[in-house]
């Protein structure tokens, strides 16, 4: 048997509604870790994720690289995305009761990594629960002390754009690659994942329905996808 939480990067965007539509259809929650900017672009499409069961957590308010960031400015683009998503909440009518993080592109802040760890910490960020994750790696990189969300598999649709040589075929091949290069095998038996999609309308636009796809043959698969929980 295959676990996994299902997370998804980037939103809001305007296929947002389209992929908590279809994930409620399935039975599935998302952690779904928002962008700023995006927000302010598609503000109504956030607030349908929230309405409609989705979890939304803070993904920076304009997705840069942390480690090209001081202190100072990391904690800026964290808490300018707070004030955006704490109002998001108030706005949908929701509760909000947990405040994950996710890195964009998993960069953890390179020399400021530890200064951020104790920010979550003693900021009231909330940790994915991640002690189901069977990896020995998972615990070597010290992942399963971070406050931050990472991934354990990534299925990198963001490549698929136009002029480059990514494809969908190249997504197949990573769901089915048995030895990745990083992260874990996605289809082993005894898997426990935490996933990463995106919601990008770029990928959309060239490859529609592209989560269905996936996700349909993750459950065709036996895959069984649980609501995500915090500790």
């Amino acid at each position: 048997m295959i676990h996994a939480v299902l997370t998804i990067d980037d939103i809001a965007s305007l296929n947002t509604p389209a992929i908590v539509d279809y994930l409620n259809v399935k039975g599935i929650t998302a952690l779904m870790f928002a962008v700023g900017e995006n927000v302010e672009k598609h503000y109504d499409n956030a607030i349908y994720a929230l309405q409609h069961g989705m979890i939304v957590g803070n993904h920076s308010y304009s997705h840069p690289a942390f480690s090209n960031l001081t202190l100072e400015d990391a904690i800026n683009e964290i808490e300018k995305n707070e004030g955006i998503l704490n109002k998001l909440y108030e706005d949908a009518g929701v509760k909000r009761i947990y405040r994950p993080f996710r890195f964009p592109y998993g960069d953890k802040g390179g020399d400021i990594k530890n200064e951020l760890q104790t920010y979550f910490k003693s900021h009231g960020f909330d940790k994915l629960k991640d002690t189901q994750i069977p990896y020995e790696w998972w615990k070597d990189q010290g992942l399963d002390t971070d406050i931050d969300t990472l991934w354990t598999f990534d299925f990198a649709e963001y490549n698929i754009r136009p002029g480059n040589d990514f494809s969908i075929d190249d997504v197949w091949k990573r769901i089915e690659d048995t030895s990745p290069e990083s992260g874990a095998a996605l289809l082993e038996d005894g898997g426990n994942h935490i996933l990463l999609l995106h919601a990008h309308d770029e990928t959309e636009e060239m490859e529609p329905g592209y989560y269905k796809r996936f996700i349909d043959y993750l459950l065709d698969k036996g895959v069984t996808f649980d609501k995500p929980e915090f500790i």
